[in-house]
This record gives structure tokens, sequence and C-alpha cells, in this order.
């Protein structure tokens, strides 16, 4: 099958590019392997989720949200939004398609994309003059290498497959991770009547949604050394030294800590107030597991009855995009910095890969389809210009 552009995945990076295509009256297709678009917000959320930034920061191209939108959106909200979004721009990806390889062919012409119909068993093949890399930074869970971790007879869970901490009361919970879901989810289990305890390794930087929210807004105006050092101010205010605590702070400021590392401050939701008042425990690195027994590098240990995996994600398109080089490093992330990130070689592009939110993949979207009418604007001018025509 031909089209002028594919995209891989049909998430709010693939939606946005799709709707800005559209406006350019660019013809694609999306291909998308689950049932669903935004298929990590409909099926791998836990219950509580809701937007950690504020409206302003959360919507996609070309469609402002409701008036009556709460300034930080829970999650039904925001997929009635995408529901919305969808319909307003007649979005239709071919579902059930898990992409197996794509490559550079007719002399770096064309991309040469084989996708899996998983319904009937077939293998399809699509030829298309842009490729979008859309599948997220989200795409496949990251397990760690944890000693005896595979022996663990308790469950084990990746935070992708956790929804509630209804089903673990009056249990030991261990929780391996420490940024927004790890945290968050340490909250509602022990709200749920867990005995949590939650692995905290690296630095990193805790602020209220109100201040991550006043942050944003002041980096429109001012520079980030100066964001950063009125924005710790009022952390150190709000929280105290966390120290004690088993929480440390990083040297740099939590806006140039996101730039240099893409590591977002934790937005607190309450969990902080539950370790201060040591209603959920923090625990250091793990040295291995026994059974149900964990030992720790301080010489604790403790038996639990699950483990929760709030680990983090990774980019699985190197495994089926075969001349990545062009756009993407070796762990599937742009091989370009900011704000070239999104424009590969050769046609290829990625959105929604640059570690900041629905903001940066409204941005890729744009940039995206822009660039796409430019180069398709060029090569009609020049045929034209071939041709003898004005």
């Amino acid at each position: 099958m031909e089209t002028r552009v594919l995209i891989v995945g049909a998430g709010p990076s693939g939606l946005a590019t799709s709707a800005c295509l559209t406006r350019h009256s660019i013809p694609h297709l999306i291909l998308e392997r689950e049932d669903c678009y935004a298929s990590l917000w409909k099926k791998r959320t836990y219950d509580r989720l809701g937007l950690h930034l504020a409206k302003e920061f959360c919507f996609l191209p070309h469609k402002p949200l409701p008036p009556d939108a709460p300034t930080y959106m829970p999650k039904d909200f925001f997929l009635k939004y995408i529901d919305d979004y969808v319909s307003q721009f007649n979005i239709k990806p071919l579902y059930h398609r898990t992409v197996e390889s794509a490559s550079l062919v007719e002399a770096g012409k064309k991309w040469r994309i084989e996708a899996k119909n998983t319904l009937e068993g077939n293998v399809e093949v699509y030829h298309a003059e842009f490729l979008v890399v859309a599948s997220g930074e989200n795409n496949e869970g990251y397990i760690p290498d944890i000693k005896g971790l595979s022996c663990f007879p308790g469950e084990i869970l990746h935070s992708n497959h956790y929804k509630s901490g209804s089903r673990y009361k009056s249990k030991d919970v261990l929780v391996i991770g420490c940024g927004n879901s790890g945290m968050e989810i340490a909250y509602d289990l022990e709200d749920h009547g867990a005995r949590t305890s939650i692995v905290i390794r690296s630095p990193f930087h805790v602020l209220t949604k109100e201040l991550v929210h006043r942050g944003m807004s002041l980096l429109n105006y001012l520079p980030t050394y100066m964001v950063d050092t009125l924005i710790t101010m009022l952390a150190r205010l709000e929280y105290g030294d966390l120290t004690k605590f088993g929480i440390y702070r990083p040297p740099r400021g939590p806006f140039a800590y996101k730039n240099v590392s893409g590591r977002s401050p934790v937005i607190d939701v309450g969990t902080i107030g539950k370790i201060q008042n040591e209603e959920i425990k923090v625990v250091p690195e793990i040295l291995n597991i026994e059974k149900n027994n964990v030992k720790f590098k301080n010489g604790t240990e403790k038996n639990f009855d699950a483990i929760v995996l709030a680990t983090g994600y990774k980019s699985a398109a190197n495994k089926w995009l075969k001349d990545y080089k062009y756009a993407l490093n070796g762990d599937g992330m742009p091989k370009n910095r900011v704000p070239e990130h999104w424009r590969g070689e050769k046609g290829l592009y990625c959105a929604g890969l640059s570690r900041r939110g629905l903001f940066g993949v409204s941005m890729d979207a744009e940039a995206i389809a822009n660039d796409i009418n430019k180069v398709i604007t060029n090569k009609k001018e020049e045929f034209n210009s071939s041709q003898g025509y004005n």
C-alpha cells in the first residue's frame, strides 16, 4: 500500500501529527498495534492518575481545551478531550498493526514498512515518502536487573499494569522507583491500607503542582537559573529538610536538571507528608532478593508480599526501525538535541520523544507537519520549473 506519510503509533503524538497533516491536506496512515488510540492512557494507567501539569501546557494542536476544563485535568476529562480530538479531525488509525520492520528502499527515496495484522495473521507492506516514529518514549516497560527478582514468589507487576491499591490492603508492598509514578503509587497503596515501602536511590526535586505551574509560567519571562533559585527556595519552605528521610536534591535546580537529564521533578500528591509521618518507609538500593526477603544495601531486610516496578519505560523503536540512525540514537531516542530533535534525515521524523510532555508533543507535531509540507511544496516547484511551468 502506498501513502505519502506513515505514522507509527496512535498515542497523543501520532494523533497530533495526523491532525497537523490533515490541516495541510497531506494524505497519511497511522498504524497502531493496540485496538484503540491513546492505549497507554486508556489501558495502562492507574485509577487515580491525573495530569500533573496545568491545562495551558496540556492540549494538542488546533484544538483548545473547553472553557470548563479544570486547571489540573483528571484522566477521564483528558480522555474525553482526546475522543473529541479524534472525532474533529476524523482520525482513523489502522489497529492491530504491529510494525515489524521499516527500512529505506529505492535508493533512499522511500520507506518500506512491514506490519503484522494481528487479527488476520498476515504481514502487510506499506511504502511511504515520509515516516514518523510516534510510538512514544513510554513504549515498553523497563525491568531492572535485580539479583533474585525472577525468583520472588509474590506478585511482581510493572506500574503500567497497576490500577489501584485496594487489593493490597494489609499487605507488605515494595515500590521500586521514585519518579512521579512510583511516588503516587506509594501514596495510593498506603491510602488503601498497604504497608508500603519505597526504594529511593537517586536525588530528585520535589515540588507541588502549583510550584511547577508557577515555574513554567515564569520561564517565559526569566532565565532558568533565576526561576530555579526561586522555586527551590519555595520548595524548601514547603517541605523543609528531606535528607533525614533519605531524599536528596540534585545540585542543579529543577528546571535546569530537567533540561540536562530529562528527569522531571516529582510533583507531590501527598506522598512526602506520609513519608514524614512514617506512614511510608523509605528504603535504599536493593542488594538482592531471596524468596520473599529483600535485602538492602544498608544491611536492613524485610519480607514483602508484592513488588511494584515503577522503573519507567524505554523506546522500542530501534527493534523495528532498521535505519534508525537517520533520526535516533542507540537507545531509540532522538540523536539531535532540542529544538531540532524531531527532524531526521531521508524523510524520517520522531514525535513525542523530547521528554517534554504534551507541550512537547504539540510542538513536535506542528514542526513535523510544517516541514513535510515544505518539502512537498519545494518538490512541486522544482518539478514545475523543470517542465517549464510558471
